[in-house]
């Protein structure tokens, strides 16, 4: 006989939010013993020589400090030797990295996203022979006036505007031509590749882990083998489209075409009985949202400073709070749980924060479905609209990045809207979202909360809601996998401060999170995939009925929209007007 008395710890291992935990993790910490074990050649003694070249270089103008944003050929060259020192370009790392390789782009022939055969590549390198050859003069002659400039002014000591003037015009015009020299390189030196025997190892190890999980939380493994490669040869075909040219111009990422060949399928000819073992949903994004936790670091909050948590952790909950408030007052949503995943969706962090309040208030799939098809579908809209209007009316940088950073739900397209506008406003709107994105568990932690409080009080006819057994109920409540995220971003923070920027750099930023995030892209598009593959548009046209959840979506984004833009302006124009000026003057 078991003991009364003794605690069960299978949770542990039985619950599926654990299990994206331990997957997670357990990717990360495999990236981190390749990456921080082999580290790239005499990196520190790179770092340490090109850092004083920097530094020398930068010094030389103490007797003209309105040039000290000028940058000579020699701290360039150091630049980007400095640059060049990255953990996944070493031969241990492209093992791994090389399985991951995205699916080339394509125009007419969906075969040329996976096979670059002799006959193309011959084709196309010597297309672009005679265009790289003509570069590399062009470079060559751009960097000998480039040097004589900086020699002219360098003999001066920097003291001449004219000079300096015509020199920081040579340098850059000298940058221009080595950036065109070397895309026409890359253009006319390609190898032949194929990526179905790398895609077809990546299955079998993708499978690996999840059929891990399965087969320890009791479910059928071969049920979930059976239909697994049905789910992520689909899950392959929305990474085909979105690189198709015309469909990569328009920015219809991965996830809209995962999300779309799924309920295409589901919606015509049903989606095949075999294959729903393998729509594993929120497994696989919730493992997903672990690892994401690896890029959201703490110490990213300084870049930013006071204004930029004001604006985040101030307006997002009140924006949240109204956004529930309309759908449940003026709206009359008849699904509370549909009404805070939407306003979660929109007010947060989009699609991360929909599955966390979905998950926190135990909302529907078919809700979560339509909570993140409007997300993707305005996010795909105002990533264009918003930076082409705020280049019409001439926005600050850093207002611009600040409204955009708090309105626009997805990370990826935060950073593609501000890189329409420029490299300070890109910085600006990507710290604001990862600032923003911290609050996820905090947000589902309080939802959890509220709901079983609040809205589903129906434990109270079994239990006396005490204080211990409300904490208990919300624990029961609160998405675990969340966790894992917040534990992620703890430990690379901490890695980041303990191995300094440029170590960090070299073999975190641009190793282990390069690596752990392709394969996050997998495990989101095998997510969506299976959101489409399991959702009826007659289950979905229910939520859809009298337009309320739209108009909830979309009288909650124009109340972020204001707000957002009154609160930024008032903080980085008006109150901390010293941190827009340090923006503005950070390199680039």
């Amino acid at each position: 006989m078991s003991d009364p008395n003794k605690k069960d710890y299978s949770f542990l291992w039985k619950s599926e939010d654990y299990w994206a935990i331990w997957l997670g993790s357990f990717i990360l910490i495999v990236a981190l013993i390749i990456f921080l074990g082999n580290p790239p050649d005499n990196m520190r003694g790179i770092f340490q020589e090109t850092n004083a070249t920097m530094e020398y270089e930068v010094n030389r103008f103490a007797e003209a400090p309105e040039y000290t944003e000028f940058r000579t050929i020699a701290w360039w060259n150091a630049h980007d030797a400095h640059g060049r020192v990255q953990g996944r370009n070493t031969d241990v790392a492209q093992i791994f990295m090389s399985r991951l390789g995205r699916v080339f782009r394509w125009e007419n022939n969906p075969i040329d996203a996976f096979v670059r055969n002799q006959a193309w590549v011959d084709q196309r390198n010597e297309a672009n022979y005679e265009r790289w050859q003509n570069s590399i003069i062009a470079r060559d002659e751009a960097l000998a006036y480039a040097e004589e400039a900086e020699a002219a002014a360098a003999a001066v000591n920097f003291t001449d505007a004219a000079l300096n003037d015509a020199a920081a015009a040579a340098v850059s015009n000298w940058r221009a031509a080595r950036s065109a020299e070397s895309s026409a390189r890359s253009a006319a030196n390609n190898s032949t590749q194929n990526r179905f025997i790398d895609y077809a190892i990546l299955m079998v190890f993708i499978g690996f882990l999840f059929g891990t999980g399965i087969a320890v939380m009791g479910k059928s493994v071969g049920a979930f083998a059976i239909g697994f490669p049905i789910v992520f040869f689909l899950a392959t075909c929305s990474f085909v489209m979105a690189a198709q040219q015309q469909a990569n111009a328009w920015g219809l990422e991965y996830v809209l075409w995962a999300l779309f060949i799924g309920l295409i399928i589901a919606n015509t000819i049903g989606t095949p009985k075999f294959v729903m073992p393998a729509v594993q949903t929120e497994f696989y994004i919730k493992t997903g949202l672990v690892m994401l936790g690896s890029t959201i670091l703490m110490n990213q909050i300084l870049l930013i400073g006071l204004p930029g948590i004001f604006l985040t952790w101030g307006v997002t909950p009140v924006v949240l709070v109204f956004s529930y408030w309309l759908g449940q007052k003026v709206l009359r949503m008849e699904s509370k749980s549909l009404n805070i995943t939407i306003s979660a969706d929109q007010s947060v962090s989009g699609v991360s924060a929909a599955i966390a309040a979905a998950a926190a208030s135990r909302a529907k799939k078919e809700e979560l479905t339509l909570a993140v098809g409007m997300s993707i579908t305005f996010t795909a809209f105002m990533m264009v609209a918003m930076p082409m209007t705020l280049i019409a009316v001439q926005m600050h940088p850093v207002m611009a990045g600040s409204w955009i950073g708090s309105t626009i739900d997805s990370t990826g397209a935060v950073v593609a809207a501000g890189e329409l506008i420029g490299p300070a406003a890109r910085d600006v709107a990507a710290t604001i979202k990862m600032i923003q994105n911290i609050i996820i568990g905090a947000m589902a932690f309080c939802i959890a909360a509220y709901w079983c409080l609040v809205v589903d009080t129906s434990r109270k006819d079994e239990v006396e809601l005490t204080f211990t057994a409300a904490l208990r109920e919300i624990w029961n409540r609160f998405p675990k996998f969340v966790l894992g995220f917040i534990g992620a971003s703890i430990v690379f923070s901490v890695l980041h401060a303990t191995l300094g920027r440029d170590v960090a750099g070299a073999l975190i930023d641009n190793g282990t999170v390069r690596l752990t995030g392709e394969l996050q892209r997998w495990f989101f598009a095998l997510a969506f995939t299976s959101i489409g593959l399991s959702t009826n548009f007659r289950e979905l046209w229910v939520y859809l009925k009298g337009g309320k959840a739209v108009a909830l979506y979309l009288g909650g984004q124009f109340f972020n929209v204001v707000l957002s833009f009154s609160v930024g302006y008032v903080l980085f124009f008006i109150l901390f007007p010293w941190v827009t000026d340090a923006l503005m003057a950070m390199p680039r």
